[in-house]
């Protein structure tokens, strides 16, 4: 009893450092999209997913009006703003989550590629601590589950009996999931966890102690956050788990910006169509007057920063008005829109230790253009 109090004890504290990661938006990954050669669910399997509802546990109630208010209320205060900024929690809509989609079947788009490579070569050594033991896998931001279900089948190949628990604030990505996993993974226990992420683990950190957890963070969701919000996500989540749990989680890497700047602005166009879309929904929202025509994408790399950032510029000097309110653009002048953090490898074992992890390895692809780094929560915060 006093161990399970003690790993409750910072969930309270990890609610203010997941605000930041929903604050600042969600990564690219982080959307149900469905990707070619990735085992993306079928037609029927998503025909099939509102028989799997009863697996849904729902800690957060949809409610249109404020989801309504709250984007209002974000686009207001990030045009507020010197500069001018905007939540790329905004991005996916119905058409901003297929044009992602297109995005990460792109060849200039290494991220999805690169991580599902990882998780193929080196999940047996994941799954190993689970061997024939009872686990739990909480994903956090499951998107459509395709890279997990690669983990979740080589938990099931040691023997681990696996639940498996996504959390996402989208009920329709999670019913997605479900379908999928049972489709192609029958013999996995799985319920989805509809909540924001502080809301998810709160929940979860009074559920069977006996089972072990592994927590996912995959694609490069902690890129959205500078040094110190993931210093303090990490401090966190480290202290919401117990002895035993293990955490993964990605971090793109720098690397030359010859394959950085591609990723984020494709010969085709369709990453800057995927920014621009973002003035397309505030049109149609919030009664937006943004011409389309007069913002065009820019994307570069921040070597101070370490991070890749997009904005939307104004090709001209002009005013948009957003439900009911104006706001005047200089020719020139940007919407902040996304920022992606870069990492050295020897930057993300600071984070580890000061959290209270102890490091179990870095998991490179094959031109370590990425890594997924396995953590492991040890009693009274002992080293390796």
């Amino acid at each position: 009893m006093m161990q399970a109090m003690k790993c409750a004890s910072g969930v309270e504290r990890l609610e203010q450092a997941i605000g930041i990661l929903h604050a600042r938006g969600g990564s690219r990954s982080s959307e149900a999209v469905y990707v070619a050669g990735m085992g993306a669910p079928s037609l029927a399997a998503r025909r099939g997913a509102r028989a799997l509802e009863s697996r849904l546990s729902r800690l957060t109630t949809p409610r249109e009006l404020e989801e309504r208010q709250r984007f209002e209320h974000d686009v207001h205060e990030g045009l507020s703003r010197a500069p001018k900024s905007l939540p790329s929690l905004y991005f996916y809509d119905a058409r901003g989550s297929e044009l992602f989609r297109r995005i990460m079947d792109l060849p200039e788009y290494y991220l999805t590629r690169v991580e599902r490579e990882i998780l193929e070569q080196h999940g047996p050594r994941i799954a190993a601590p689970f061997a024939g033991s009872p686990c739990d896998v909480v994903d956090l931001g499951a998107g459509d589950g395709a890279k997990t279900r690669i983990l979740l089948t080589h938990l099931g190949r040691v023997g681990s009996q696996v639940r498996y628990i996504p959390v996402d604030v989208s009920e329709d990505a999670l019913l997605t999931v479900l379908s999928a996993c049972e489709e192609e993974l029958p013999w996995l226990d799985a319920e989805g966890v509809v909540a924001e992420y502080a809301e998810g683990i709160r929940w979860l950190a009074g559920r069977d102690r006996s089972r072990r957890r592994l927590v996912l963070l995959l694609g490069s969701n902690i890129g959205n956050l500078d040094d110190e919000a993931a210093r303090a996500f990490f401090r966190s989540l480290r202290e919401a788990l117990c002895p035993g749990d293990h955490v993964l989680v990605g971090f793109d890497l720098v690397k030359d910006v010859g394959v950085l700047q591609p990723a984020y602005d494709d010969a085709a166009g369709v990453t800057a169509e995927f920014n621009v879309n973002l003035l397309r929904r505030i049109n149609r929202e919030l009664h937006g007057s943004f011409e389309l025509g007069a913002f065009r994408h820019f994307a570069t790399f921040s070597p101070v920063r370490r991070a890749m950032e997009s904005y939307l510029l104004s090709l001209r000097r002009q005013t948009v008005r957003v439900a009911g309110r104006e706001y005047s653009f200089e020719a020139g002048e940007p919407i902040h829109t996304e920022i992606s953090r870069k990492y050295r490898e020897a930057a993300v074992s600071p984070l580890a230790r000061e959290a209270g992890f102890v490091e179990v390895g870095h998991l490179f692809d094959e031109r370590r253009l990425f890594l997924d780094a396995l953590w492991r929560v040890d009693a009274g915060g002992e080293r390796d």
